[in-house]
């Protein structure tokens, strides 16, 4: 699926930009014909974690669009100046105000259709204090059993515990691959 040209104008010199394939490229781009400058658009990263304590796993219950109070992992859009894993932290703390071991990276689900890539890492619960931020209308845990499935914000989100739990049960984690249609 391909996603809308979201770039209008040139951001050297502001002139409309016309999508076409420069010379020595395979694909579209937005090219300003005044200045020649071809602009490059890139998926973005949305970074998070799985906090466990025990045998439960930590949710937020989204108080920001869109899918404003369902349950998602802490997670959010990486920022320039940081790399994964520091991200990953950030929104943890940020949505949960939670104290985390930061551990593997343990999912990588590419959502082509709406131009992102989430890596989820694996995170230990240093204690069961939660703070939540503003995103956040509460922080909580749950086991397996008492998961809001139906109340999940995101695909990746669901794919990530389905997964989180199954390691779990076999006592064994890995890194987990994955494409969302």
């Amino acid at each position: 699926m391909l996603l809308p040209r979201r770039i209008k104008h040139c951001r050297e010199c502001g002139s409309p930009v016309d999508y076409r394939i420069p010379a020595d490229d395979n694909r579209e781009r937005a090219t300003c014909p005044a200045c020649a400058t071809i602009h490059y658009e890139n998926p973005l990263n949305v970074v998070g974690t799985v906090p466990f304590w025990q045998d439960s796993v930590l949710l937020c219950r989204r108080n920001i669009e869109p899918r404003h109070g369902f349950w998602t992992l802490p997670a959010g859009f990486m920022e320039l100046g940081e790399t994964a894993a520091e991200g990953a932290l950030r929104e943890t703390h940020e949505e949960a105000g939670a104290r985390i071991e930061l551990l593997e990276l343990f999912s990588l689900l590419n959502v082509v259709r709406v131009g992102q890539v989430h890596f989820f890492y694996r995170a230990r619960l240093l204690d069961t204090r939660f703070d939540p931020g503003p995103e956040t209308i509460e922080a909580r845990l749950f086991r397996h059993d008492e998961i809001p499935w139906d109340e999940l914000a995101f695909r990746t989100v669901r794919l990530t515990l389905e997964r989180f739990f199954a390691d779990q049960a076999r006592g064994q984690y890995g890194l987990h691959c994955a494409d969302i249609a």
